[in-house]
């Protein structure tokens, strides 16, 4: 047992680590064996989806998974592959850009690590997730919220950038599209991003794990910022969203900006990243061969997604109460009534009284209540029998 005068780091003071009463109620019901219809589900590997086994585990029994040639950067072939999905996509990223990691986790604290000493400032969408404050916490980087608001689509706040941007801020976030809103930034948006950043002398972290997934692509979309080169820009992606494959961990992060910067920036994720040296060998040789598989693997999820969306928005139609804000891409769906207020006690009724697991508003930072966030991954039963158990209790 610690002694009384034991201490450890401060980083945990800024959280309550003690289980709220969300959490005891779920665990109670899970241990009683209650069937839970949870439209919070992240992980695709748990909810119905045809992988092909087969040739997922082929890839992990190469003879050359044995030799150990650690690399800061990750191996060649790999960066390769990444550079070719890029291709696919319409985008020119050459290899040499590109630094693996073991996920887009990992990514942000190598980018914290990079940018910002600690007490200093990086600016965060608002709503946005939640994992962002403890990153940032565990590097003792300060997150400072900008805001998106909704008139039809949601759109960047700029006024509210211009009013958080001090001395100490050295990043802008931008997750694209965001989560959970599902807004991907606009052409004209990203003008104005990029002359803040310039103007401010600010690096921009783009976090792009959902960018695969857009319903309704238009025009004035970027569906990417890997090209974006007036200012340092780090966009970030990987295996857990793009092939539904969060157990095989690897992320990377492609590096864009004016050469002299750009080569700094390099330097100094090699170091970090050669300080840990977290990537999979396996995983790094038989990325090349999964990423063959991105096709059928995301028509699977965007067929449930659309899917899933579809039903939403059918149930939704002419609803005196309640509505479905306009998203453009991603996993998730926010839905927005009064009869939502107080959250809290709408997310424990539904649990209690109903067995549906859903996300407040509260949990994705949201100004104000009256928004419940569902994951659009669940099987249609799971789905369906969710959603009309929500419209039942707030009618």
């Amino acid at each position: 047992m610690p002694s009384p005068s034991f201490k450890f780091s401060s980083r945990f003071e800024k959280w309550n680590l003690e289980a709220n009463r969300l959490s005891l109620l779920l665990e109670e019901k899970k241990q009683k064996g209650v069937k839970i219809f949870d439209l919070t589900a992240s992980n695709p590997t748990a909810v119905g989806f045809d992988y092909p086994a087969e040739d997922i585990l082929r890839a992990l029994t190469q003879p050359q998974i044995l030799q150990y040639e650690p690399h800061p950067r990750g191996l060649l072939s790999t960066r390769q592959a990444v550079a070719e999905y890029y291709r696919r996509r319409g985008e020119l990223v050459e290899p040499e850009q590109i630094h693996l990691t073991v996920s887009t986790s990992e990514a942000y604290t190598f980018l914290f690590k990079l940018l910002a000493d600690p007490g200093q400032h990086i600016l965060v969408p608002q709503p946005s997730y939640p994992l962002f404050d403890f990153l940032a916490g565990l590097e003792g980087i300060e997150l400072l919220p900008y805001r998106l608001y909704y008139n039809e689509e949601w759109r960047i706040d700029f006024d509210s950038i211009a009013d958080a941007v001090t001395e100490q801020t050295r990043a802008i976030i931008w997750v694209n599209p965001n989560n959970p809103t599902g807004s991907f930034i606009k052409r004209e948006e990203a003008a104005q991003l990029r002359q803040i950043c310039v103007t401010q002398s600010l690096a921009l972290i783009v976090d792009e794990v959902f960018s695969d997934y857009a319903f309704l692509p238009q025009m004035n979309q970027k569906a990417s910022l890997v090209g974006e080169s007036e200012m340092l820009t780090l966009v970030m992606s990987g295996l857990s969203k793009i092939l539904g494959l969060p157990q095989m961990k690897l992320g990377w992060i492609v590096i864009n900006g004016p050469e002299k910067l750009r080569r700094q920036a390099q330097e100094y994720l090699e170091l970090i990243a050669d300080t840990y040296l977290s990537v999979s060998t396996p995983v790094q040789h038989a990325a090349p061969h999964w990423l063959k598989l991105t096709t059928p693997l995301q028509e699977q999820i965007r067929r449930r997604v659309y899917g899933n969306l579809l039903f939403l928005q059918t149930q939704l139609d002419g609803h005196s109460t309640c509505r479905l804000l306009r998203a453009e891409g991603g996993w998730y769906a926010i839905l927005q009534s009064d009869a939502f207020i107080p959250e809290e006690d709408l997310i424990l009724m539904l649990l209690e009284k109903d067995n549906v697991l859903v996300h407040p508003g509260y949990f994705f930072d949201f100004a104000t209540e009256g928004f419940l966030i569902v994951s659009l991954l669940p099987s249609a039963e799971i789905f369906n029998e969710g959603v009309s158990r929500i419209l039942k209790r707030i009618v």
